[in-house]
């Protein structure tokens, strides 16, 4: 079984910074891929960034030059700096890992609880 935690998550003002994190847990042997993802209220649930093992990064544009994806391989943790914040960032930000291989077999891919990321004044 694996486990994703998420931290970091509040309200900020405009302009602000947040770093969120994600711990994931379990007989993990690998994980190929770890990213954020958003849901704002109404709205459909979309990739923030993502990260490969091998270090290929993909970041919606909206946060392109703004948010920076990284992680810690041996620790699989991942985590998003989010910089210049805007109100339209204001979502519930969900961790995702996938393509995991743990001691149970191979696992497409786990999602956190999520957490929320507000930006107002």
């Amino acid at each position: 079984q694996v486990q994703l935690v998420e931290s970091g998550g509040g309200l900020v003002q405009p302009g602000g910074s947040l770093r969120l994190s994600c711990a994931a847990s379990g007989s993990i042997f690998s994980i190929y891929v770890m990213g954020w993802y958003r849901q704002a209220p109404g709205k459909q649930r979309e990739l923030v960034a993502k990260l490969t093992s091998g270090g290929i990064t993909n970041y919606a544009d909206s946060v392109k030059g703004r948010f920076t994806i990284s992680r810690d391989n041996p620790k699989n943790t991942v985590h998003l700096q989010m910089n210049s914040l805007k109100p339209e960032d204001t979502a519930v930000y969900y961790c995702n890992a996938g393509q995991i291989v743990t001691a149970g077999g191979y696992v497409d891919d786990y999602w956190g609880q999520g957490t929320q990321v507000t930006v107002s004044s």
